[in-house]
């Protein structure tokens, strides 16, 4: 899972800039919104509203903010309404793709999306043509030196999590069935331990090892299809060796 986690901890120190920009904060609203839409507005009765109002509290939302998102999307006061899309395609050396969208308007997105997949050696493809290759998962990855190797098995484990994994550079990768996630996550914080990521994601059940120009243009797609308005979550299949990676941290 090298290039998963790695690609994961560097957006993870890339938030800040996300968040001086805006945009962070713009696609924190949209998923609380469509999270009160779905579930309500009680997040206690409400995993979804419950992850999306902690992350976005994590990056220092004001609470106003947040409710008026929710109010947003339980319709107690006006505001543009988005919906889920799930867009499939191939990036650099045949990577599957898989971009989880919120968009007021399906035709612009798939029109901008498509042209970033073109721009970036990859293409957009039809529904179904790669989703299978995943699985959603939660995803803990948890810093070497956190705790012992036993230690941190033994935590994760016991609180429920379904595997725990070493990467190449000595992180630990904890899994977990989504509904078990924020327990074990809470478990994992009351250790005094913070994650480098935690999140429900997509993970791919192979992956295809990409180095020289193919990476390069693989880490492009990445960065460009995340920095999109619409676009809430990307994951994909590549392996890209640790120092190309930590290249791409620099960037």
């Amino acid at each position: 899972m090298s290039g998963h986690s790695k690609w994961h901890q560097i957006k993870h120190k890339k938030l800040a800039a996300d968040a001086k920009r805006g945009k962070l904060f713009s696609k924190l609203i949209r998923e609380i919104s469509v999270a009160a839409r779905l579930g309500g507005g009680d997040p206690e009765a409400n995993p979804r509203l419950r992850k999306a109002i902690a992350e976005a509290k994590a990056n220092n939302m004001p609470q106003e903010t947040i409710q008026r998102a929710i109010d947003r999307g339980t319709g107690k006061i006006a505001g543009e309404q988005y919906e889920e899309v799930i867009y499939e395609g191939y990036g650099p050396g045949g990577v599957a793709v898989l971009v989880e969208a919120l968009t007021s308007n399906r035709n612009r997105t798939v029109s901008e999306l498509r042209h970033i997949f073109s721009r970036y050696g990859g293409n957009l493809g039809e529904s179904g043509c790669v989703a299978w290759m995943f699985q959603k998962k939660g995803y803990i990855a948890v810093e070497k030196g956190a705790l012992s190797e036993d230690a941190i098995f033994d935590l994760a484990l016991e609180a429920g999590a379904e595997d725990v994994r070493v990467d190449d550079e000595g992180n630990y990768e904890i899994l977990t069935a989504p509904e078990d996630f924020e327990l074990v996550l809470e478990k994992v914080k009351q250790a005094g331990i913070q994650p480098l990521t935690a999140q429900i994601t997509m993970i791919p059940q192979s992956y295809v090892r990409l180095q020289g120009k193919d990476a390069a243009l693989m880490l492009k797609l990445m960065d460009a299809l995340e920095d999109h308005d619409d676009v809430q979550r990307v994951s994909a299949n590549f392996d890209i060796p640790a120092e190309e990676m930590a290249r791409a941290a620099l960037s």
